[in-house]
């Protein structure tokens, strides 16, 4: 266990939650912006478009928390700012992120898919590093485990289900690192989706890659639901549940019929790519032109 404050300066906290949060975004927009210049699309357009997405999805995912825990931020409205303090859902992240690049690829006349694909490229590498945050706040742990990567978690930070310190004490109680599980899976996402988006460049259409991010999410996050506990229910049923397996069959029937009804351009971005590698090889002096 590591305390939540990195850093106290005289009445400013700088909590290890902000400092991973930020490290995430960064990672994240660095490998976007080379995903972008890969498809041919001006990399600067990407740090622009980097405030929006993650406005969007700030705001997007403490909605989505917000609802999940109402019951605790009806009794605490001051609280539902602190995001410092965690409290970050990542549906909502994806949701409010993807309604920020639509709106700013719409308002500069860009191509949305395409921006859609280098997002969403980018997007499990920013997962992965964000997840440790949760470690830093002693958050997203699932049951009581006696694997060896278990985790302690202070008394304070439990669900009531585990606070019992007589039957779980703190000395030697370990819990399920669920944080550390999506942050594994999101790099095996990550992997995944570098390897489809190379593999079947000339096939794709502008948008598939944010259609197959969607359906690895939502295997992902359905699964890791049967560990978490005090889940959003619906009719029994954790909502992210709901959601993953909604989405993967819904971006997987999408997927299927945009391909087989032509609803796109196989390949579209690899001409523009391929243009403006010429042109930089053009823009290269020539050996010959080196002075000796």
């Amino acid at each position: 266990m590591i305390e939540p404050i990195a850093l106290q300066l005289g009445p400013l906290s700088v909590h290890w939650y902000g400092i991973i949060m930020a490290t995430a975004i960064l990672a994240a927009a660095w490998l976007g912006t080379s995903e972008a210049r890969r498809r041919g699309e001006n990399p600067e357009v990407g740090w622009s478009m980097l405030l929006w997405a993650v406005a969007g999805g700030v705001i997007g995912a403490r909605i989505y928390h917000v609802i999940h825990q109402w019951d605790f931020y009806s009794a605490n409205i001051s609280l539902i700012p602190q995001v410092w303090n965690g409290g970050l859902g990542i549906p909502g992240a994806v949701a409010g992120g993807a309604a920020a690049v639509w709106a700013y690829t719409r308002l500069r006349h860009l191509p949305t898919g395409r921006w859609f694909d280098i997002f969403v490229m980018a997007l499990p590498l920013g997962q992965a590093i964000g997840r440790l945050g949760n470690f830093a706040n002693q958050e997203l742990y699932g049951p009581p485990t006696d694997l060896p990567w278990g985790i302690p978690i202070s008394a304070a930070h439990r669900v009531p289900e585990w606070a019992n310190l007589s039957l779980y004490p703190e000395a030697t109680t370990r819990f399920h690192p669920l944080f550390a599980y999506e942050a594994i899976a999101s790099l095996v996402t990550l992997g995944a989706m570098i390897w489809i988006s190379r593999r079947f460049a000339q096939w794709l259409y502008d948008g598939d890659m944010l259609l197959i991010y969607i359906m690895f999410y939502g295997v992902v996050r359905s699964y890791l639901e049967t560990f978490r506990v005090e889940n959003w229910l619906i009719a029994g049923i954790p909502t992210a549940t709901w959601l993953g397996l909604g989405g993967f069959l819904l971006a997987g029937g999408f997927l299927y019929l945009r391909h087989a009804r032509g609803w796109g351009t196989p390949g579209a971005w690899i001409p523009q790519a391929e243009a403006q590698r010429r042109e930089a090889q053009k823009s290269e002096p020539s050996p010959e032109a080196q002075p000796g």
